[in-house]
């Protein structure tokens, strides 16, 4: 008895050694032995591979002799396939329930989670599992991926596009929608020399003509094939049938109608993403691309796919949650003829919304007309409402190109030319000049340093403080009487507001402009820079000081910026918020209350009407019989030291209706970069009244 004892303890203890050395040596370990066997545990683990997609793994597991596909090679391509294509995640199982036969074999019932392109799947299954000595193995059939799949089905996935919302203008004219285009392309078996016809249409694309090869070699070609090489301009008959059709439009008709006549090239008709303002509303609208690999990592679970597009810049970024909507799909499974046996999961398209602004967009468009020469910027809103009317940076770009997509040539000619067409100037910080001087004004009355009617003394035309300035002066263009605020505003005298900021004094000055929003974000939609008055965290000299009074020195203003504290001027001192995305009402929203007083304002305002209406105002170009107008001009000086002559001078001119029961109210910033020597500020005011008279109605 105890030797037969012995020989079956030696026996157990033997086998077990025997299967640690196997195991283990195989990285396994003891608690992959005792889930071999567990059937629930080695279906969770299955599962898990399934998540990870390591198909490999998920072979190894089986009774290959058993299950339906014997082949590696096949059963990675069938689950690989299927899974990926249904864009599986978050796969999970759950109500599992073991049954042991007497063979030893077991049957697992559990229920499926899952996360697929057309939404939540779930569904109850079985799986069979064979057992041997070294545990159990998974009998796979078909039916383990869906219930329903049999060994010639297919798992078919259908999307359906969802259509990009538009972007529309404050009269529903779309910025931004769909349009056609032309796709220009080859059909290689109609081609009679075919060298010949990729050299022509590489010439006329301006692109390679191995790049077009590249493109016929795709495996989907064949003879009868469209293959689409690149994406142009569709010439409208419209534009053909105008009084004056536009000469680039005759002249790119006219190379289509050529390029036609070669054997195997033809145009088709494409829908695209088009901006109808094209170049005036560039900067601001922005534009689509399709997406990229990072794109597509950075957004992940965000319904993205491989032939996406997705806002780059502009409102097309700013509201691409809004604007791209969720494609709809479709997973069903189909029989070897095609048949539609049973839909597994089905998400309907939820289309883009439509993303209504306030933008004018014949207004926008104006703007860009008058400054599309000049490197700068204009500005446009609703000064008691805070609707933003317009924002233009010019010189500008067509953002259609960027749909299109653009040549090396193209890319590089926009890159380097150096007006920097791609640079975005209305976002930015500049120089005010004397813009700025109805806000030093605003504030010396706020804290005061002094009363409008105080009169600050002739000084001539230049003035320094004293001595410890040494060689500095401040200077000025006019000389005048009484110097007192509404005649220096009206005059710009650049002398008065200097000693006007030195009678502030610097910690009061910077703490005013904290309160009216220096060095903070400005409350818009779009990003803008933050306006300063140091370039450090304060106005560190007496001069630095004395320039300030003026919007010199080391002030820098974003127009949009500028334009809601010149707001304060017809609100009652209030500081109204600038706003872009329309919801239907025209309400205001105060951004900063009690800027200023209402008495204040009346000063002020004195002085900003006379700009405009007395015939020594600096703004008088812009004055109108019909509808009463105020504003300030103002040239800022961008040069290295006093002597300096070869400097800038950035020309500005912020103008605005004064009764609220105007029509089209407006309060309108324009700036250009460099008016030296073609007339000053005086420029921007000429262009700003062609404007002007456009909007509001010649008199």
């Amino acid at each position: 008895m105890r030797k037969t004892k012995r020989k079956k303890h030696t026996k157990t203890i033997t086998k077990i050694v025997l299967f640690s050395g196997i195991l283990i040596g195989g990285g396994i370990g003891i608690v992959t032995i005792m889930n071999r066997n567990v059937p629930e545990k080695r279906l969770m683990e299955y599962m898990k591979y399934i998540e990870k997609g390591e198909y490999e793994q998920m072979y190894a597991m089986l009774d290959q002799k058993k299950s339906s596909m014997n082949s590696k090679e096949e059963f990675i391509e069938r689950n690989s396939k299927i899974y990926e294509g249904i864009e599986m995640s978050d796969l999970s199982i759950t109500d599992i329930t073991a049954k042991r036969k007497e063979n030893g074999n077991a049957a697992v019932s559990y229920t499926t989670n899952m996360q697929t392109a057309a939404g939540n799947v779930e569904f109850t299954n079985n799986a069979v599992f064979s057992h041997n000595w070294t545990g159990y193995h998974l009998i796979w059939q078909d039916q383990l991926i869906f219930p329903e799949l049999s060994a010639t089905d297919k798992v078919q996935v259908t999307l359906e596009e969802a259509k990009r919302g538009n972007i529309l203008d404050r009269n529903g004219r779309q910025l931004a929608g769909e349009g056609t285009a032309s796709s220009v392309g080859i059909v290689p078996g109609r081609m009679e020399n075919r060298e010949d016809t990729i050299k022509k249409l590489a010439e006329y694309l301006g692109i390679g003509a191995d790049e077009i090869e590249d493109k016929l070699k795709a495996d989907w070609v064949k003879a009868d094939s469209f293959v689409p090489v690149a994406t142009i301009p569709k010439i409208q008959e419209v534009d053909l049938l105008t009084v004056n059709p536009d000469e680039t439009v005759l002249e790119e008709k006219e190379k289509q109608d050529t390029l036609l006549k070669i054997p195997g090239i033809m145009l088709s008709d494409v829908k695209v993403r088009t901006y109808y303002l094209k170049e005036a509303a560039s900067h601001l609208v922005g534009y689509v691309q399709a997406v990229t690999a990072e794109d597509l990592q950075e957004h992940k679970g965000e319904g993205y796919r491989t032939n996406s597009v997705i806002g780059k810049t502009g409102l097309e970024t700013l509201y691409e949650k809004e604007l791209k909507g969720t494609d709809g799909c479709e997973i069903c499974i189909v029989d070897a003829n095609g048949n539609k046996k049973s839909v597994i999961a089905y998400e309907p398209k939820k289309d883009g919304e439509d993303i209504h602004t306030t933008i004018d967009g014949d207004l926008q468009s104006t703007l860009y007309e008058q400054f599309k020469e000049d490197r700068g910027c204009s500005v446009a809103l609703n000064p008691y409402t805070g609707e933003v009317l317009a924002l233009v940076s010019t010189p500008s770009y067509d953002n259609n190109d960027f749909v299109r997509g653009m040549d090396n040539s193209q890319w590089s000619a926009l890159n380097e030319n150096e007006d920097r067409p791609l640079y975005n100037r209305f976002r930015q910080t500049w120089c005010p000049g004397s813009t700025f001087k109805p806000v030093i004004a605003a504030i010396g009355l706020k804290v005061g340093a002094f009363t409008a009617n105080d009169d600050f003394g002739n000084e001539g035309l230049a003035w320094q403080k004293d001595s410890s300035w040494g060689d500095y002066t401040v200077t000025t263009l006019h000389d005048y009487a009484p110097v007192i605020l509404k005649n220096a505003l009206i005059y710009s005298d650049n002398i008065y507001f200097a000693k006007a900021a030195l009678k502030i004094g610097a910690d009061q000055l910077m703490q005013s402009l904290n309160q009216i929003g220096f060095n903070q974000e400005l409350p818009f939609d779009i990003k803008m820079s933050e306006s300063q008055y140091s370039n450090t965290d304060k106005i560190e000299t007496e001069i630095q000081l004395a320039d300030s009074g003026y919007g010199q020195g080391q002030i820098l203003v974003n127009p949009l910026h500028l334009a809601s504290i010149y707001t304060a001027f017809l609100n009652d001192g209030n500081m109204i918020k600038p706003y872009l995305h329309a919801d239907g009402s025209t309400s205001s929203e105060i951004w900063i209350k009690d800027a200023f007083s209402p008495q204040i304002v009346l000063e002020v305002m004195e002085g900003l009407e006379g700009v405009v209406n007395n015939p020594e105002g600096t703004g008088y170009g812009a004055c109108r019989e019909d509808i009463r107008l105020a504003g300030k001009t103002g040239t800022a000086e961008l040069k290295a030291t006093k002597e300096d002559t070869s400097g800038t001078e950035i020309g500005w001119f912020t103008v605005f209706t004064t009764d609220r029961d105007t029509e089209n109210p407006i309060l309108l910033i324009s700036m250009v970069e460099n008016v030296k020597d073609i007339g000053g500020s005086g420029y921007v005011v000429e262009k700003d009244k062609a404007i002007l008279d456009e909007y509001l109605g010649n008199e």
